[in-house]
């Protein structure tokens, strides 16, 4: 609930500090003390639009004593939903017992800073966070029920509908979710379509000439030997004449063995050992005179040869420059283009697939949200039902209250379901309903919100509601009435009102008066508690006017008597 509001230079404000308590607190003063003004400060706070207007004329040169300020603190219970708001924007009010502070400044040129425990925020955010906090009802509020799309929100928490409405959140995200992978996977498949034709035309191309791993480098020696063939033979030749003539190394080696043979190599082991030298001598002059021979075979003048062979390189370089890659990475692109084939050929069934999942998925969403509407035209019906039970008391015996609940537009449907929710009334039998903004007057629209907030009491998140002259063009009875209700809607709820109402006043908890004086040359207004009697001398003169009589005195005291809980 909201604490306390410190206020500094806002039109004839200087520096007013007000307490609030628990239960119903009235705001009372004559016409121009600046109940209004206190109003639009708080509104302030609450991060709603700046206007340099509210800063207070002063005499005063000092710069930082010439800017504007307000700050509210609120107690707020630590299951209340704005703490995890909080939480998410990383602003600490962890602290047990502390109240969480909302400030914001004004300067002469129009600017300012917003603030929650003294951590710099946007407008926006404050806002953001305000409206969790408090809501003011009046003509020219456009937060709470006289924003359209809260009427959803506040039809499905007077129906605790909310673990369907959660449910529903869910499937919704289930089917948008396979209908994305499904937008995402036919959007590839038709790109992937288009280049369908060339994969398959340069996989047969790679196909043909199949490319496999090293063949270039092997390609390139071969070519170069067969070229270098004519020149590489004759020397050869010599090589092969050197080592396999009459007078050659092998025979001079085999010569020399039989020459160390003749003798016994057994009883000297030097001569031993160069006859196992020449021995492995004469099998490497073998082994080179084998090696020779394919290298003879090999470099022979082959023309059909070398054509096969030049042909495949070419032709395995040209594929490699068609593609800007090299040569050796075409047996990689080959099976990239395969595996794009194969799921060319996958596609289809996948999409089929995400359809069918997507179906299923719509299906069951759409079950969820048929189920969650229905519910929620039978909780219209008897919110319905409540709201006009309310208005006879408050004078509008002749209006009627309504709730639609109309099926959205399916690109409109989403995580709170498939409904359109708004409220109407008809304030006289026979006109066509409308909004209940555009309806309305300034002191019907207060009593329509009064009597609406009654029936959704229970089921009211927001702790502190702010009702501004709910009483106005109003009195006797009907006042009483409106007074009744206010102070049975702040049973559960911290309730502020500015009223005009002697009848209403009475049923305060908490009596604050608003009256302005004269200070320093300069008119200022100020806030006062009243205690018990000077509560029944306030309502007195609410009754009365300028001169306070003994009668006024006592239907004051008939008054509290009968508003007191």
């Amino acid at each position: 609930m909201l604490v306390s509001v410190l206020i500094r230079n806002i039109v004839l404000i200087d520096k007013l500090h007000a307490t609030f308590g628990q239960g119903l607190c009235v705001l009372t003063g004559e016409t121009g003390a600046g109940k209004s003004i206190l109003l639009d400060a708080l509104g302030l706070a609450l991060g709603m639009r700046a206007n340099i207007n509210l800063i207070r004329n002063t005499d005063n040169k000092s710069k930082e004593l010439r800017n504007a300020s307000v700050t509210a603190s609120f107690q707020i219970p630590a299951n209340h939903g704005v703490n995890s708001l909080l939480a998410d924007y990383d602003i600490d009010n962890s602290k047990e017992g502390e109240p969480l502070i909302l400030r914001r400044n004004l300067d002469q040129d129009g600017r300012g800073g917003a603030y929650i425990n003294d951590q710099p925020v946007s407008v926006t955010l404050l806002r953001t966070i305000s409206e969790q906090l408090v809501e003011i009802e009046s003509q020219f509020a456009s937060q709470g029920l006289m924003d359209q799309k809260t009427h959803r929100d506040a039809l499905d928490n007077f129906s605790c509908i909310q673990p369907l409405r959660n449910e529903v959140a869910h499937l919704y995200d289930a089917w948008k979710n396979i209908d994305n992978l499904l937008e995402k996977a036919s959007a590839e498949y038709e790109k992937n379509r288009a280049d369908e034709d060339y994969v398959l035309h340069s996989l047969k191309e790679l196909q043909k000439i199949n490319p496999q791993p090293g063949e270039e480098a092997e390609l390139s020696k071969i070519r170069s030997l067969l070229i270098n063939g004519e020149r590489l033979i004759k020397t050869l030749v010599t090589i092969e004449n050197s080592l396999s003539a009459e007078d050659g190394v092998e025979e001079r080696l085999a010569a020399a063995q039989r020459s160390i043979s003749k003798e016994n190599v057994d009883s000297t082991e030097a001569l031993s050992l160069i006859l196992n030298a020449l021995s492995a001598a004469t099998d490497s002059v073998a082994d080179a005179q084998h090696l020779l021979n394919r290298l003879m075979q090999d470099a022979a003048p082959d023309p059909t040869r070398l054509e096969n062979c030049e042909e495949r390189l070419f032709s395995l370089r040209a594929l490699a420059r068609k593609h800007n890659i090299a040569v050796e990475e075409l047996p990689s692109l080959q099976k990239t283009l395969e595996q794009r084939i194969k799921t060319f050929s996958n596609a289809d069934e996948h999409i089929r697939k995400l359809q069918v999942d997507r179906d299923k998925a719509y299906e069951k969403y759409k079950i969820k949200s048929e189920k969650l509407s229905k519910k929620r035209h039978n909780a219209a019906k008897k919110l319905d039902k409540g709201v006009c039970e309310e208005l006879p008391p408050l004078r509008l015996e002749k209006a009627t209250f309504y709730t639609r609940v109309e099926t959205l537009d399916k690109r409109d449907w989403g995580r709170h379901g498939i409904d359109r929710v708004y409220f109407e009334i008809s304030t006289n039998p026979g006109t066509e309903p409308g909004p209940i903004t555009q309806i309305a007057s300034g002191g019907e629209l207060a009593r329509f919100l009064l009597a609406l907030k009654v029936v959704l009491k229970q089921n009211n998140t927001v702790p502190t509601l702010i009702f501004d002259e709910v009483d106005a063009g109003i009195g006797g009875a009907v006042a009483a009435a409106v007074g009744e209700r206010l102070a049975k809607l702040s049973e559960d709820i911290q309730v502020l009102t500015i009223t005009h109402s002697p009848q209403v006043a009475a049923y305060g908890l908490q009596h604050l008066k608003i009256s302005k004086s004269e200070k320093n040359g300069s008119i200022v207004t100020q806030v006062t508690e009243l205690d018990k009697n000077e509560k029944n001398e306030e309502i007195a003169r609410m009754l009365a006017g300028v001169k306070i009589t003994d009668e006024a005195r006592a239907a004051a005291a008939s008054l509290l008597f009968r508003g007191t809980p």
